[in-house]
């Protein structure tokens, strides 16, 4: 039984000016932010920085401080228990019964969640499918391999087919391959529902995500696509350079192309005649590609060979550690010492 929102309109989350505090102190101080329907949102943050507390009050489970958040139109504080049925919640932990079997425990889940008896089974066989579980449907969860308990948590989680979902973490403590599989998990459910994913592991946050919202001291510091946040936090391009011989000539070379080309980090003072290839990094200010006339003037320079030349794009764990230390560097209203 698919669940419907009430309101076909209205974004699947509005949170205006949330606020949560424990014994005075704001875990999660005043942010505000809308999540599309069909989107899958990436919400990533500092250890500390309120991600759990902000998802727990999306889902009812938590109430807040002050401000609102409303879920395709209804509002959270006041009507909870029809907020909870539109949501499939996957928290980090994913506590799951050790006795029960696989298939008997999503079973006993969408009844809870009231699927009719007569959509359960088929749909379980679905999300068993859906989730790779078809193969241990009989193994008894407490025997299950920490990638397996995993997939149960998601299984469980889009059973009742809710038009939002919300994961906590849902690759932690995964290898590899069985990060993959739940990243082609999570792809496969864009456009059939929205979805709010935390993640530590940034790369498959940039691989999954259409947006991200990043949080640092309860306050959001940065929001929008991974491209946008590149040019917005760090506004430049970088290209990866092997090259050897006369190094100190490289300036120059560099200038002759654009001036805002410059090495980082500088040359050391002793930099010279190289006869080993040395990897550098040269960065610009510039959004357009200088590659084919900086590969060109270093080709032509006499006393420089080139070995490769490849533009870098910056990847969201450096957008992450720029907007986070941004939100660092100010405390209580004033510039930290040192801070940019």
């Amino acid at each position: 039984m698919t669940v419907s929102p009430p309101d076909d309109s209205a974004p699947a989350i509005e949170v205006s000016h949330l606020v949560k505090a424990y014994n005075g102190i704001p875990a999660v101080n005043d942010i505000s932010f809308t999540v599309g329907r069909g989107e899958i949102l990436g919400f990533l943050g500092p250890n500390g920085a309120g991600k759990s507390t902000t998802m727990r009050i999306l889902t009812g489970y938590l109430p807040a401080t002050g401000g609102s958040v409303r879920v395709f139109g209804l509002p959270v504080a006041s009507r909870a228990e029809e907020v909870k049925r539109l949501i499939g919640f996957m928290p980090e932990n994913n506590p799951l019964p050790e006795d029960m079997r696989v298939s008997e425990y999503l079973y006993y889940r969408g009844r809870l969640k009231e699927v009719p008896r007569s959509r359960l089974s088929v749909r379980l066989d679905e999300v068993l499918a859906l989730c790779d579980l078809t193969r241990v449907r009989h193994r008894i969860l407490g025997q299950l391999s920490k990638g397996n308990r995993q997939r149960v948590g998601i299984a469980e989680a889009i059973l009742a087919e809710p038009p939002l979902i919300i994961m906590d973490e849902p690759t932690i403590g995964l290898d590899p391959h069985q990060i993959l599989i739940v990243r082609d998990l999570i792809a496969r459910l864009r456009g059939r529902m929205t979805v709010i994913l935390s993640s530590h592991i940034l790369p498959e946050i940039e691989m999954t995500c259409d947006r991200v919202l990043i949080i640092n001291r309860g306050q959001v510091v940065a929001q929008g696509s991974p491209a946008a946040l590149r040019r917005e936090f760090l506004g430049r391009s970088a290209y990866e350079l092997e090259v050897a011989g006369d190094l100190e000539v490289l300036p120059a070379v560099l200038g002759q192309v654009d001036p805002s080309l410059r090495l980082e980090p500088p040359l050391s003072p002793e930099a010279g005649q190289s006869i080993e290839f040395q990897r550098l990094r040269v960065v610009t200010d510039r959004e357009d590609d200088l590659g084919e006339p900086l590969l060109h003037a270093l080709v032509a320079a006499p006393r420089l060979r080139v070995r490769g030349l490849r533009r870098a794009e910056p990847s969201l764990e450096d957008v992450f550690l720029a907007s986070t230390q941004r939100s660092w560097d100010v405390v209580d209203g004033a510039p930290r010492p040192g801070g940019a």
